[in-house]
């Protein structure tokens, strides 16, 4: 059986048209397309969208893999932070003789912060930075009454943390009101919060 014969091309201004096909092309026997059109036999795309024969049917993507972090590395930064915002938070409260609300929100966003970046999406983090908040917030506190009494009795604080610490939590609890209690209560949401929306 031999190959059909493309039908002639017109040879006015082609050098090519002319000439035969050459052996080892592999397009050398097929036929041309009516018309000279390449895509005359496909099937037209519906709706004038080019690319509904070739979409895939509705499936979304997968969602990313959740964001794995180190427990451990996360509960000691969170300590970490714990620590270094109990201590500056007593230093605001000392410099300026007040509590202020901001500042707790400040120290559980921090710990949170810190406990949900490096430890992850762990459920326990989150309760734990809370917990770590209460005690930042209250140490803090301690603090910040230990350098105002500081001020006050030319003792300095860290004697006063130290050697009269039954002193520092007596003036605590005679100076802690409403305001002193809702501030533990704003720094543990704050840190629950911080540690949830930082695993994200």
């Amino acid at each position: 059986m031999s190959q059909p014969t493309p039908p002639s091309q017109p040879t006015e201004g082609n050098p090519y048209a002319g000439q035969q096909p050459v052996a080892g092309n592999p397009y050398a026997g097929q036929q041309q397309p009516a018309g000279g059109n390449p895509f005359a036999g496909q099937q037209q795309p519906t709706g004038g969208n080019p690319f509904a024969g070739g979409q895939q049917p509705g499936f979304a993507p997968a969602p990313p893999a959740p964001r794995q972090g180190n427990f451990a590395l996360g509960i000691v930064a969170a300590v970490v932070a714990a620590l270094v915002t109990a201590g500056i938070y007593g230093a605001i409260i000392g410099g300026t003789g007040y509590e202020i609300g901001y500042a707790a929100v400040g120290v559980g966003f921090l710990i949170g912060l810190a406990a949900g970046k490096i430890g992850g999406s762990n459920p326990v983090l989150p309760i734990l930075s809370a917990v770590l908040s209460l005690g930042a917030v209250y140490v803090g506190q301690l603090i910040g009454v230990a350098m105002i009494g500081a001020d006050e009795s030319g003792i300095s604080a860290t004697t006063l943390l130290t050697d009269h610490f039954d002193l520092v939590t007596a003036a605590w609890k005679e100076s802690a009101d409403f305001m002193t209690y809702l501030f533990f209560g704003i720094g543990a949401f704050a840190a629950f919060s911080g540690a949830k929306k930082a695993a994200l």
